[in-house]
């Protein structure tokens, strides 16, 4: 009783923290917490807009027996594998040439290339579909120039997925920039005097000064980066429907295709927790790899 009303006392103590963090909290439990707990039961129902069965781990079963599931998660890693090291290492680069700037110039590039991050994913899914359009778009017009053939970028199973691929990687990495660059400038700069005096090369310095202290940005950024991968649904709903045969259909547009199309929502919602698992994998992975503590 006596540590229930020590409990009771630091909750008192605290309880104008308690009430601004409830609501905030409390549209987290509606919108995210219980549709997701709502999801795993899902998993487990065959439900029907006339009732609901328990069936176990039979819509498991039935989704690791689709080879399009397979198909949609070899996509998906396809995806995230080649847009998460393309688009880091442009946002590292592009960090390393504003970054001998003054503070002002820098501003300027970071805010031009964050300008994309606010843009709406659908004007901007929009508009490359215009610039991979076969008969007029603006990047068969160039290759017209130079003497080659048009390309249906989005209509063939080669070109398809590494076109959204390239979109991503060049519309992406606006907050990268920013967040990189704001720890570049929070390094010490007696760092960078003694590795000059002791004979360091610029590039030396930075893959052995700036890129090891640069971890615990890396990290985020990795995470949050292959966990939005893997939820990639804009760019595939809107450019190619999942097509052509199959080879742009990520799990999150199948998930949406199975469940809202289809109306299975007990295979959806299973497909929803294998992905939920997998991204908790890589995250855990890239948590030991990259996170380690660092102190300067």
């Amino acid at each position: 009783m006596a540590a229930l009303r020590q409990f009771g006392k630091r909750v008192f103590k605290a309880r104008w923290a308690y009430f601004f963090v409830l609501p905030n909290f409390a549209v987290y439990t509606v919108f995210f917490l219980i549709p997701v707990l709502w999801s795993m039961v899902l998993s487990l129902l065959d439900y029907q807009w006339w009732g609901m069965e328990f069936v176990g781990l039979a819509n498991y079963s039935k989704v690791f027996a689709n080879p399009i599931f397979w198909k949609a998660l070899v996509n998906t890693a396809y995806y995230t594998f080649g847009v998460v090291p393309l688009w880091l290492g442009k946002a590292l680069l592009i960090s390393a040439l504003i970054f001998p700037f003054r503070k002002p110039l820098q501003t300027f590039f970071k805010a031009a290339f964050y300008l994309p991050h606010v843009t709406s994913a659908v004007i901007l899914s929009l508009i490359w579909m215009w610039i991979y359009n076969p008969p007029f778009g603006l990047l068969n017009y160039i290759l017209g120039i130079f003497g080659f053939d048009a390309v249906a970028w989005l209509g063939n199973t080669v070109t398809a997925m590494p076109s959204l691929i390239l979109m991503q990687v060049v519309m992406g990495g606006g907050s990268s920039i920013v967040l990189i660059s704001a720890a570049m400038n929070g390094i010490p700069t007696y760092l960078y005097e003694a590795a000059e005096l002791d004979g360091a090369r610029p590039a030396q310095i930075y893959l052995r000064v700036t890129l090891p202290l640069l971890r615990p940005t890396l990290l985020y950024l990795v995470v949050t980066g292959t966990i939005n991968s893997f939820q990639v649904f804009t760019n595939i709903y809107l450019m190619t429907r999942g097509g052509p045969q199959f080879s742009t259909t990520t799990i999150v547009y199948m998930i949406y295709d199975t469940a809202f199309k289809q109306f299975q929502f007990g295979p959806a919602s299973a497909m929803a927790m294998v992905l939920f698992v997998i991204t908790a994998i890589f995250a855990i992975v890239q948590f030991r790899w990259l996170g380690q503590e660092v102190e300067y």
